[in-house]
C-alpha cells in the first residue's frame, strides 16, 4: 500500500473557529507524516473569519516548517447558486491551493437544481481546485452531474473524514460519490478538516468508507504528491 503523505484541508486560528497557529499545524503533521500540508482557512462569509488581507498577504509565509511542505490556501464560502464565492479572483489565483465549499452560514440550501448547479459553476472556475464535502446533505445535488463536471474540468471532489460522522446522510452520499468516480474514473482528495493540531492528517472514517466501496487506491491522490500537484496547478 502507497504511504499516506498529504492532508489538504485544515483550519488554524484565522478562520474564527479552530484553535492552532500554522506552525503548530505543521508540527502536528510532522508528527504524524504528513508530508504536504494544506492550510485552508475559511474567508470572510464565514462568522469569525478573516478577511481579504489575510490571503492576500499569505506569500509572506515561508512555504515549509519542520520539514513539512505547506500549501497556504483558503477554503471559500460558496454564496449564490451560480458559484460566486466570497473571495477576490485577484486574491485567488495567487494562493497555493483553493477549496470550496457549501455552508449553511454563508448560503441556505436551495433546490437540487439550484445546489448542483453552484457546484458545478465552481467546477468551472479555472481557480478552484477542490469542492470541499459535496456530500452534505443540507443540500441535495445531481451527485452524477457534479462528477461528471469534475472529470470534465480536472477539480478534485473532496471525501472529507468529518463529514462522514458529522453532516447529514454524509456517509451515504460519499458513498455514491466514490462508486460515481469508481465508474467514471475520477480522482478524489482525502481531507482531514482538522480544525485542532491533534486531528491532522486523520483519516480512518475515509479509509473505512474507501475500502467498504473498493475504490481504487490509484485514484485517491493523497498517495500520488505528484498527481497531485498537476491538478493544483492546472490552471497556470
Amino acid at each position: 500500500m502507497k504511504e499516506y503523505i498529504v492532508d489538504t484541508h485544515t483550519h488554524t486560528l484565522a478562520s474564527g473557529h479552530a484553535y492552532n497557529t500554522i506552525l503548530e499545524m505543521a508540527k502536528a503533521a510532522d508528527d504524524k507524516g504528513i508530508k504536504i500540508l494544506g492550510i485552508t482557512d475559511h474567508s470572510k462569509a464565514m462568522p469569525g473569519a478573516s478577511g481579504d488581507f489575510y490571503f492576500m498577504n499569505l506569500k509572506a509565509m515561508d512555504r515549509e516548517a519542520y520539514g513539512v511542505e505547506l500549501l497556504l490556501g483558503v477554503e471559500l464560502n460558496i454564496i449564490d447558486y451560480n458559484g460566486k464565492v466570497d473571495l477576490p479572483t485577484k486574491y485567488i489565483k495567487e494562493l497555493d491551493i483553493v477549496i470550496a465549499s457549501l455552508h449553511t452560514p454563508c448560503l441556505k440550501p436551495g433546490t437540487k437544481e439550484e445546489n448542483t448547479n453552484t457546484l458545478i459553476k465552481c467546477c468551472e472556475n479555472p481557480y478552484i481546485h477542490i469542492i470541499g464535502h459535496p456530500d452534505d446533505g443540507n443540500y441535495e445535488i445531481d451527485m452524477e452531474q457534479v462528477v461528471l463536471a469534475a472529470k470534465k474540468t480536472g477539480t478534485l471532489l473532496e471525501l472529507n473524514n468529518n463529514s462522514i460522522v458529522f453532516r447529514m446522510n454524509a456517509r451515504e452520499n460519499d458513498k455514491k460519490m466514490l462508486k460515481l468516480c469508481k465508474e467514471h474514473n475520477v480522482p478524489i482528495i482525502i481531507g482531514s478538516d482538522a480544525h485542532a493540531a491533534g486531528k491532522v492528517g486523520e483519516n480512518s472514517n475515509a479509509l473505512e468508507l474507501v475500502k467498504e466501496v473498493d475504490f481504487p487506491e490509484e485514484l485517491i491522490l493523497n498517495y500520488y504528491p505528484d498527481k497531485l500537484k498537476e491538478y493544483l496547478s492546472k490552471n497556470w
